[in-house]
């Protein structure tokens, strides 16, 4: 019961979090020293003074910025995000159209980063202080320090370019048709229409920016999962199970590591925040038709509506990933009281 009041309170506080996020976007957006409309029009328009005008009454950049929030304001709590200068379109239906091969993509990065980060940090605890440990412990450093778009364009270059051992830029060969639109993940419509060639083509498409994009965070939950489980295999309990004549393994797997995960479930909710929000680079180098690359576009053409529209989503990600990481810590540690 005090989850359930706990969740209450934080989706209604969301509201307002919303509210102001879509204020402070809308007001740092226009306080760009740029011109929407010479972003937008040719230069042949931009010398027709009723073209400039008929433009900026059609996108209500002739009324006072409060009056054009609070257009937006009322479009936002009817669930009406605006109209994209730059496609024409909502951006709710934009938002929709791009956010799931961003979703796909970090959906695998993130599976990516869990399974090798959790690994290398358990290794590196158990194999502490040895040569094993040093290696990955400098893995951690370089995936923590390495910038993305460098090694977007590294693993571009060796693996495509060079061994030619994976597919290059786009979410499909280029000979390939993209699967009939269900989820819009293609490697799950692509198993939905029994495409197995697409498939496993899509899967070897997410290899590159996938593992490019966990990167970062592999090297977070590494770092983090060495650490807590050295803390962890620290304690007086855990002594106690070995002195039982308990095996290494079991005392690891059976008592130490669900106490050690605690923060690492912190470290993987905003590392994945991170991957759906940060990717406008990666998207860009990988030809990667998502969020970024929309995100990138919007700013690009100063398309206020589809810019704030972006930024609404990405906190929602953040804000619903952090209460889900709450929920866990309480269904993985029973000391934890909600209030």
């Amino acid at each position: 019961m005090d989850m359930l009041k706990y969740v209450v309170r934080r989706l209604f506080f969301l509201f307002f979090l919303m509210i102001g996020i879509s204020l402070v976007v809308f007001l740092i957006s226009h306080a760009v020293p740029s011109d929407p409309v010479v972003a937008n029009l040719s230069q042949r328009n931009l010398d027709n003074e009723e073209m400039v005008a008929a433009f900026k009454e059609k996108w209500g950049l002739d009324q006072p910025l409060y009056k054009q929030y609070l257009i937006y304001l009322k479009g936002l709590l009817q669930g009406d995000l605006g109209i994209s200068i730059r496609t024409q379109r909502n951006v709710i239906d934009d938002l929709k159209l791009y956010f799931p091969a961003t979703i796909e993509l970090s959906l695998f990065g993130i599976v990516f980063a869990v399974i090798f980060g959790m690994l290398f940090g358990v290794i590196s605890a158990i194999k502490r202080n040895t040569v094993v440990d040093q290696i990955l412990r400098g893995v951690s450093v370089f995936g923590v320090s390495v910038p993305s778009f460098w090694l977007a364009l590294i693993l571009l270059y060796i693996f495509y370019l060079v061994l030619g051992i994976v597919p290059g830029p786009g979410r499909i060969s280029t000979h390939l048709a993209a699967p009939m639109a269900v989820t819009g993940f293609y490697t799950i419509d692509a198993l939905i229409m029994g495409d197995w060639p697409l498939f496993w083509d899509a899967v070897r498409h997410l290899l590159l920016p996938g593992a490019c994009l966990g990167m970062f965070t592999m090297g977070l939950i590494t770092r983090t999962t060495r650490s807590s489980l050295l803390e962890v295999l620290s304690m007086d309990y855990i002594r106690t199970a070995r002195s039982k004549g308990l095996r290494e393994k079991a005392v690891i797997v059976g008592h130490a590591l669900g106490n050690a995960l605690i923060p690492v479930i912190t470290v993987i909710g905003v590392g994945f925040g991170n991957l759906l929000g940060g990717m406008v680079l990666v998207e860009t180098i990988f030809a990667w038709p998502g969020i970024g690359q929309y995100a990138f576009q919007a700013a690009k053409m100063l398309d206020f509506p589809a810019i704030v529209g972006v930024a609404l989503l990405i906190s929602l990600n953040y804000v619903v990933l952090n209460l889900i990481v709450d929920v866990l810590y309480g269904a993985l540690d029973p000391r934890v009281r909600y209030r």
